[in-house]
Order: structure tokens, then sequence, then C-alpha cells
């Protein structure tokens, strides 16, 4: 039996890094989520790393454990304010941030 990862992007504010964000599972891409939408995706039971990425940019990697029939839930969310935005520029890993709900 397989776990479930569900990705919402949307928050509040002004999202600055727009288009659609690429989901990477230990690595590999497993599909996409764009603005105000919800996927979900079968991941298998065990540990695993997740990044979100556009391009060049991207969140840092995060670790979760999946259990069988368990839904693991992030919400995903591009830059929203000046500072980061510039800051992405020579660290792309802070363009788009990752948070377990």
């Amino acid at each position: 039996m397989a776990a479930t990862l569900k990705l919402t992007r949307e928050g509040v504010g002004i999202e600055l890094r727009r288009g659609t964000f690429d989901v990477l599972i230990d690595g590999d891409s497993v599909g996409s989520v764009d603005w105000h939408d919800t996927v979900e995706v079968p991941v298998e039971s065990g540990r695993h790393t997740i990044r979100i990425r556009a391009g060049r940019y991207s969140s840092q990697v995060h670790s979760f454990e999946a259990a069988d029939g368990e839904t693991v839930a992030f919400r995903v969310h591009g830059a929203m304010v000046w500072p980061r935005w510039v800051a992405s520029m020579v660290k792309p890993d802070l363009a788009i941030s990752l948070k377990r709900e």
C-alpha cells in the first residue's frame, strides 16, 4: 500500500516567483503544481526527500516519513517579499518556500 503526498500552492500576498513549479521526490521529477492548485502524488512508504523547483530556483530540501495509507501535506509558495526575492538571485534555494502542514 502506498502513501499520498499532497501539495497545495497558495498563500497570502503576492507571489513574486511565478510559473509552474516542478515537484521532485528523492531527486526525481514526479509532476508539477501551478498557482492555486493542489496535487496529490502517490509515494512508497518510508523516508523521502522533497524539493520544489522552477528553473534554477528552488526550495530547500525537506525530509519526510510516509506510512501506508497516510497523507503527508505540504504548502508551497514562491517568494512573497522583495528582500527574499532579491536574495534568491544569489541563493536560488530561497526562492520557493515549502512548509509541512
